[in-house]
């Protein structure tokens, strides 16, 4: 159901599940936040995916894309099927940006 997940990316390190949740639900119901963070610190990796009940609401989010929001204008676009998108807290154990990269594969 990916069609129903957005990606948000260049997000302040300081960004809360909480946050995206006020700033998405506008648009629509969430089924889940999901603010992706580094396994040893804890601290955010500056992206997270959006979870929507209904796909008009996903699709209506993508508004936000390049707006700001905290000191940062956001990424966000529909949230690729598998590959890191879906693990994108193990995708950079190369070095790569989680998102989009190559982490998954040996």
């Amino acid at each position: 159901m990916s069609q129903l997940k957005i990606y948000v990316g260049n997000l302040s390190y300081n960004t809360t599940p909480e946050d995206l949740s006020t700033l998405f639900n506008e648009y629509g119901e969430i089924d889940q936040v999901r603010l992706i963070t580094d396994k040893e610190t804890g601290r955010s990796k500056g992206f997270a995916f959006v979870s929507f009940k209904e796909q008009t609401a996903a699709e209506a989010a993508l508004v936000v894309n390049g707006k700001e929001f905290q000191g940062r204008h956001l990424r966000v676009n529909v949230a690729k099927e598998g590959g890191s998108g879906d693990r994108g807290d193990r995708g950079d154990r190369r070095g790569g940006g989680g998102f989009g990269g190559r982490g998954g594969r040996r």
